[in-house]
């Protein structure tokens, strides 16, 4: 019993090494969104290095520190692309050697847009048309990196814009129907403090315009785009391009065809020489909206407040409070402070 038991021990001692250093290598897959995996085989590659792994491991490929290279960075002889260059092994650049690894056809590409509907991209209508993948994916047009791009950037040429811009291909600017099927733009709204709500129809403007009249010029698209005051609209910014009572009517006019069933209130002004109440009701019996905002007014928060002196000189109420349009902001105090 205790000779089995010493003969077993042997073995076991002895077969170690053959365990210790008998290391499996694997297909390594590496999946790609829209297209079939590409499949780096160890055995093909191994054969080709007489079974040694530090050919690549870690001059080449670093298994502490992964990370995926695109095309663009193995052209410049990262990962793959150290040794596929075009001369130990084809060159990661030969737009007939893309089938070698990226086997199957590439798919559809889906784009999930907020408010513009679903935008498909067709791998084999657009292949068909321009004949090889490195049209598109050659470092510039489709980088890697770039990620999604808004429409204000293609239309500078950036992804689908360097062949969308009117003169190889329908532009990206004002063609929406025909990459964004079945899109119909939403009514916006706009919310602003103190004041009702004001509501864009897309429907009713494009009626007399098309989209690429607004978009990008006027109207960028993309989420967080900045919003413009009503001063910043007076001098041609966003709405104020066209409502400028030339096109449409001005943007420095009748509040309430925007602001629907807006009614202005009073404004308080606290001071040391009393408060002093602003009525909106008042004066427009006698004046417009547009007599005061943006003129004498500007639209807008943190709006620089003004000083007696600075009245006395024409600015703010003073405009009209000069003695002649009305009392003189200068001596009857009493008339707007409560003291």
């Amino acid at each position: 019993m205790q000779f089995r038991l010493a003969l077993l021990m042997v073995l076991i001692v002895c077969a170690s090494p053959v365990a210790l250093f008998a290391k499996e290598t694997k297909d390594v897959k590496f999946p790609l969104k829209n297209a079939d995996a590409v499949v780096f085989s160890h055995d093909v590659h191994l054969k080709k290095y007489n079974n040694n792994c530090r050919i690549c491991h870690n001059a080449i490929f670093d298994l502490k520190a992964k990370h995926h290279f695109t095309m663009a960075e193995m052209e410049k002889t990262k990962s793959c692309g150290a040794c596929h260059t075009g001369i130990k092994a084809f060159s990661v650049a030969d737009e007939k050697s893309c089938v070698k690894c990226h086997k199957g056809k590439p798919r559809n590409v889906d784009f999930k847009v907020k408010s513009a509907g679903q935008t498909v991209f067709s791998h084999s209508v657009h292949i068909a048309k321009v004949g090889s993948c490195r049209a598109c994916h050659n470092g510039t047009v489709i980088t890697g990196k770039e990620g999604r791009v808004t429409m204000a950037q293609m239309e500078k040429g950036k992804t689908c814009g360097a062949c969308h811009n009117g003169k190889k291909a329908f532009t990206v600017a004002g063609n929406c129907g025909k990459c964004h099927a079945g899109m119909k733009p939403r009514e916006i709204t706009w919310k602003a403090k103190g004041v009702t709500d004001a509501k864009f129809s897309h429907d009713f403007h494009l009626e007399a315009f098309s989209c690429k009249d607004c978009h990008t010029k006027l109207f960028a698209f993309k989420a967080g785009a900045k919003h413009f005051t009503m001063a910043d609209m007076g001098k041609g910014k966003s709405c104020g391009g066209c409502h400028n009572g030339k096109e449409a009517f001005t943007v420095a006019g009748d509040c309430n065809k925007c602001h629907k069933g807006y009614k202005p209130g009073k404004i308080l002004f606290k001071n040391d020489g009393g408060e002093v109440t602003f009525s909106h009701e008042f004066h427009l019996e006698a004046y417009k909206c547009a007599d005061c905002h943006n003129k004498i007014f500007p639209m807008q928060a943190g709006a620089k407040h003004h000083t007696m002196g600075d009245m006395e000189k024409g600015l703010s109420c003073g405009a009209c409070h000069n003695g002649k349009d009305a009392f003189t902001s200068s001596g009857e105090c009493d008339k707007c402070h409560k003291m």
